[in-house]
């Protein structure tokens, strides 16, 4: 809209199915988000307005709640459900702690979608080979790109803890610093905008798919957490002697009974599962260990202060609303129940029946419509608009045949 019309207080609507619209731009049935398919009232954030350092002629981007026109929050909001997950652990006296970590990749623009994804030409003329993970030099030649990013970052408000090379071919990590989880949320929708947007000027493409390319790393976004007592500040998950507590137990105990159960918000698209079906560093299970990166929650090395759970389930496509809320929403849950995790795994290990996790969209799906901890956390109405819509993202997916399906499968009697 225009900046005369925001700045009048103009409200801006929107219809209420676009909540529910799939990737590929259709809509479910009209009953998944009200036979009338009315309005709602898109609500800026005041302190979520941001000038776009990147745009040539001005231009702003407010974050807003999509709120019924009837004032309360909409169910099919993913931002209005980690905000109700914040005042759930609000109204206990209590304010979790979140930092994301996200991993992406620079790309040469791919204009055939058919042909595989490669590496940008650096400023050496030469494209990456995949030798540079963690090296200090490593982003040498894509130096403008990255230096207009921290500047756009910088523009925005975004503080960075740390960046560097990753371990796939031009594939790349930022930390942010932690914090409230809806700003977290926030500004991690705002990096993975500004990337994409900072890349197309520099005649590159930035893909946050879960694993865009085969024999390599996928892209994660990990997922830190901590509990702080609202009135003193401290943290939950350590007593007055640095010792584990009842709750930090508690917390795990809920992430794992709410994984396998949330794993289709974690892991939203198809491709999600190539990353977690070769598991290196990206372990489908609902394991926890200390400091083996294996177990689907780690507890980091760190002192009792910062003693935290990462949840190294969902991936760089994952949207960071809705896997913040279900991962704080499963501790909450065990801390609510007194949920005991299980023993904890060190060194190689073997996945227990009871902690494995799907592994297809289609098993997460299934298993998302059997699953009453999802209604009763996040009500029936989101998970069974979000089950249509994914479906149908499944749907169109199966509609084509893949070149592997050619290659390999038309020469068989």
């Amino acid at each position: 809209m225009t900046a005369e019309g925001f700045l009048e207080g103009r409200r801006l609507q929107m219809a209420r199915g676009v909540l529910l619209q799939c990737i590929m731009g259709g809509y479910p049935p009209a009953r998944f988000y009200g036979s009338d398919d009315g309005d709602l009232a898109l609500v800026a954030e005041p302190s979520m307005i941001h000038p776009l350092p990147w745009s040539d002629e001005p231009r702003a981007l407010a974050i807003c709640d999509a709120d019924e026109l009837s004032g309360e929050s909409s169910n099919l909001s993913t931002r209005g459900q980690l905000k109700k997950v914040i005042a759930r652990y609000a109204a206990r006296g209590l304010a979790p702690v979140v930092a994301t970590e996200l991993e992406f990749f620079v790309f040469a623009p791919n204009t055939d979608p058919t042909q595989p994804f490669r590496p940008p030409v650096g400023l050496d003329g030469r494209r990456e080979d995949g030798q540079s993970a963690f090296s200090v030099s490593s982003n040498n030649g894509l130096r403008p790109f990255f230096s207009e990013v921290y500047k756009c970052m910088a523009a925005l408000g975004l503080p960075r803890d740390t960046f560097m090379h990753e371990m796939g071919v031009s594939q790349f990590e930022i930390n942010l610093l932690h914090g409230d989880p809806l700003l977290l949320a926030d500004q991690t929708f705002l990096f993975k905008h500004l990337l994409k947007e900072v890349a197309l000027k520099h005649g590159l493409s930035v893909v946050c798919m879960a694993k865009p390319l085969a024999h390599t790393p996928g892209s994660s976004m990990h997922i830190h957490q901590s509990v702080v007592e609202i009135a003193t500040g401290n943290n939950v998950f350590s007593d007055e002697n640095g010792q584990p507590t009842a709750m930090f137990r508690h917390f795990i105990g809920g992430q794992q009974a709410g994984m396998a159960d949330f794993t289709a918000l974690f892991a939203p698209n198809v491709n999600s599962y190539q990353r977690l079906c070769h598991p290196y560093a990206s372990p489908n299970n609902a394991c926890w260990s200390h400091d083996n990166r294996a177990a689907g929650l780690r507890i980091p090395a760190s002192s009792p202060v910062a003693r935290r759970v990462e949840n190294r389930l969902p991936g760089a496509d994952a949207n960071p609303y809705l896997a913040i809320a279900a991962s704080l929403a499963a501790g909450l849950h065990g801390i609510e129940h007194e949920l005991e995790p299980s023993a904890a795994i060190q060194g190689e290990f073997e996945v227990p029946d009871n902690l494995s996790l799907p592994c297809t969209l289609h098993a997460a799906l299934e298993r998302l419509k059997r699953s009453q901890l999802a209604r009763e956390l996040f009500g029936q109405e989101f998970i069974e608009g979000y089950i249509a819509s994914k479906t149908m993202e499944l749907t169109s997916f199966f509609d084509e045949i893949t070149p592997w399906e050619r290659r390999v499968l038309a020469a068989q009697a």
